[in-house]
């Protein structure tokens, strides 16, 4: 039934259920937006990136993320195949032939908008391509980070602040001095723990929705959620000083604190009920926490500078 239907049918359900392009869209827009923001304010400059700018900076991180999922499918085939058949891929809704093509048209867009719009960006560009590709590769040494569970997720989450280098660098290499303000520092390092906090969150699942390589199932439900309550209380605290830092005060500290309080009581509420339904909210308060705490650090010190 599946193969009688149009690319577009299949591809619209295979973003529903691997990249849902209006809620990633979002988000990742916003994550462009506040790295360009963050770095205005960091060097004191007025207004906003011209719009051309930021126009390339949000389409060109769709694409990277977008990328991303592509060559993931591609990575975990064996896996997803052996304990995932019900993925889009696995069960034939999409073929690799097809995932390959998608990927080449991705790539051509990511590149044919940054020749057009800012070719001055396109060496910062090779920046977070040219990671996308190491960790597509596992650095060449597959085998031992696989033995080494641990070093594989911290080193894969420097793809964040790598894409944030570049967006960022719409303001401070096209605007600016051309290396980017010492503020940067903590913005980057609060990219790297949000991609720890959704990787975290993603992946704590319930008895009844369990998966193969899940964070629940390899270190144990409990132990596995108070890895996400560490992971997001450094988070929380580097946004913090990132907040301080452009300014916000007290005023970034208490909005940033609600917004923990409020994720941090569903990782607590699942500690003692591992229900599917809180699984879930889990995954989507990591979610939350990083669009709102981007937000927070970018957008929030330029409407109070103007208003």
């Amino acid at each position: 039934m599946q193969a009688t239907q149009t690319f577009a049918r299949r591809l619209l359900i295979y973003q529903k259920e691997r990249f849902p392009f209006l809620e990633n869209g979002l988000f990742l827009t916003a994550f462009a937006f506040s790295a360009i923001s963050y770095a205005r304010i960091c060097r004191g400059a007025s207004g906003f990136v011209d719009i051309k700018a930021f126009l390339a900076a949000a389409i060109s991180t769709i694409c990277f993320f977008f990328l991303l999922r592509i060559l993931d499918e591609f990575k975990d085939r064996e896996v997803d195949a052996e304990f995932r058949p019900h993925l889009p891929v696995p069960r034939g809704l999409i073929s690799f032939s097809e995932l390959r093509w998608m990927g080449l048209v991705t790539l051509t867009i990511l590149l044919l908008v940054n020749i057009l719009l800012t070719p001055a960006m396109l060496k910062w560009l090779l920046v977070p391509l040219l990671y996308l590709f190491l960790i597509s590769r596992d650095f060449f040494v597959s085998n031992w980070l696989n033995r080494h569970w641990e070093i594989y997720v911290f080193s894969h989450m420097f793809f964040f602040p790598a894409i944030d280098y570049y967006s960022s660098g719409m303001d401070w290499y096209l605007e600016g001095p051309g290396h980017p303000p010492f503020g940067m520092t903590f913005f980057f390092a609060v990219s790297y723990m949000n991609g720890l906090v959704w990787e975290v969150g993603r992946k704590l699942k319930a008895p009844e929705n369990e998966e193969h390589n899940s964070y629940s199932k390899r270190y144990g439900r409990r132990k596995a959620t108070w890895i996400w309550l560490c992971t997001i209380t450094f988070a929380f605290g580097l946004a913090v000083v990132a907040a301080w830092y452009v300014g916000l005060g007290w005023l970034g500290v208490l909005l940033l604190a609600a917004l923990y309080l409020s994720i941090l009581f569903q990782g607590i509420r699942f500690l003692s009920q591992h229900t599917v339904q809180l699984s879930k909210r889990i995954e989507l308060a990591s979610g939350a926490w990083g669009l709102l705490m981007y937000l927070i650090l970018g957008a929030l010190p330029m409407l109070l500078h103007y208003f």
